[in-house]
């Protein structure tokens, strides 16, 4: 794990002192590499039982290995995406800019590789600091700075409570240690249900903020819309699924309240992820809604961990990985069209399809993937969690067949609005699309195509 760790260092160090002539070649061709090392070190380890225990402070084991491997694969998507938007920065700029992706991506290998509970705190907070800059320095309208504010105010809402927490459990266990650290045994400290349930809930309210679900997401469409390409890229495929791994993470070890508190969550989940749904279908800007579509699945995703079947954790698992990589190459469509029409407004952007058809073909097949088509991996994770979720209560049947419905109808919305119907004259001098960018969201879908055909590859081996 110290050659992950030092080699995505490296990365951040060569995007400070390398000449400004090589600034992109370098750091394009040293985050490809970090996959490629990624996938040498996890991939043998990925369906393991156990923890792969690679330096004292620093393991994998089935559920951070995904997600390690997906931070990896997109920090070179990432910088892609943006080398147009930054082409015309200052040099110093685009440093700074690079530095702090590359850091970013260095905390989340770190987060998800933690075996100390206070280290992956640290960790996990740490990602605040470069995602925040990134929103408020390079976004472009002057609400990023508002978009900051609720994105600073929401993430450290729950991070008190969660200190506060881990605390009590490092004084309480007497180990910071993710794999010993337990609470299954606290029937000899006289607790009762409720209070095990307040405690539990301090401890995921964090979480439940960073996914997010509904009613903790006001923070997530703000920060998406003000964003740029990369921050909006890596926001929604890997900031959003920290929430999630630190709710798998922290359900375990909180065993024994989970059937008092679970329940209600469970249900607001599955409502949250219906409203989002709905309020989708009203929305007039491409990265609004894209936001929105993450909000509700994501609300799906924390109703399967909050059922703490071995069905719900790995369709929540599959979920992750696959939203990550759809909801970024969206993300990666959106910016190209606004980078030629200057314009997220769906009801302007008409007619595409006859410009740049190739783009078309991407639009459909992401979107078509985003409403969970078979045989997509969002499918057979959303399979999992609803199978999952109508054996818990048959009555859910109703409120996610209608979310199911809504999503196909946000997301063909979203294919058609842009691709069809007759488009602007003001469109008549659209430059046509460049081979990198469709190279970028073939290697987006790369993963998915591998894990149709093998779809162990994404499994908890618990």
């Amino acid at each position: 794990m110290l050659t992950l760790t030092f080699f995505s260092l490296g990365i951040t160090i060569t995007a400070l002192i390398v000449p400004g002539r090589w600034l992109w070649p370098s750091l394009l061709v040293q985050s490809s590499i970090l996959p490629l090392i990624t996938l040498i070190l996890l991939l043998p380890h990925h369906s393991s039982s156990t923890w792969h225990t690679l330096s004292t402070s620093l393991a994998t084991d089935s559920l951070s290995s995904p997600l390690i491997i997906l931070s990896a694969w997109l920090l070179p998507l990432s910088l892609l995406a943006s080398r147009q938007h930054l082409s015309k920065e200052p040099l110093a700029r685009q440093r700074s800019y690079l530095t702090l992706l590359s850091s970013l991506v260095l905390s989340l290998i770190i987060t998800f590789s933690a075996l100390d509970l206070i280290l992956f705190y640290i960790a996990f907070e740490a990602t605040l600091v470069p995602t925040l800059i990134v929103i408020t320095r390079w976004g472009n309208q002057p609400e990023r700075l508002q978009a900051g504010t609720y994105f600073l105010f929401y993430t450290l809402f729950g991070s008190f409570p969660l200190l506060i927490s881990l605390l009590s459990l490092l004084s309480l266990t007497s180990s910071a240690s993710i794999p010993l650290s337990s609470l299954n045994d606290l029937s000899t400290l006289e607790f009762s249900n409720p209070s095990l349930a307040l405690w539990w809930i301090a401890s995921i309210i964090a979480f439940l903020a960073k996914l997010p679900i509904y009613g903790l997401h006001l923070w997530l469409p703000k920060a998406h819309v003000e964003a740029p390409i990369a921050g909006s890229m890596i926001l929604a495929a890997i900031l959003l699924k920290l929430g999630g791994y630190g709710l798998v993470r922290i359900t375990a070890l909180f065993s024994l309240p989970n059937s008092f508190a679970s329940e209600p969550i469970i249900t607001f989940c599955i409502w949250g992820g219906l409203i989002t749904s709905i309020i989708c279908i009203r929305q007039t800007d491409m990265k609004a809604l894209i936001a929105y579509s993450s909000v509700g699945h994501m609300s799906l995703v924390a109703a399967g961990i909050f059922s703490e079947t071995t069905w719900g954790l790995n369709g929540a698992l599959i979920l992750m990985i696959a939203h990550g990589l759809i909801s970024s190459a969206l993300f990666c469509l959106a910016n190209l069209s606004y980078e030629r029409t200057f314009t997220r407004t769906l009801s302007l952007n008409r007619g595409l399809k006859l410009i740049t058809p190739l783009s078309a073909a991407w639009w459909l097949i992401v979107s078509a993937a985003n409403l969970a088509l078979p045989p997509t991996p969002n499918f057979s994770g959303e399979l999992l969690i609803v199978t999952n979720l109508i054996s818990w209560n048959p009555w859910t049947a109703l409120f996610l067949g209608l979310t199911a419905l809504f999503t196909a109808i946000y997301s063909l919305y979203l294919y058609q609005s842009s691709q069809h119907s007759p488009n602007p004259s003001s469109f008549k001098k659209i430059s046509q699309t460049l081979t990198i960018e469709h190279l970028n969201i073939f290697l987006h879908l790369t993963p998915l195509i591998l894990l149709i055909g093998k779809p162990e590859l994404i499994s908890l081996a618990w």
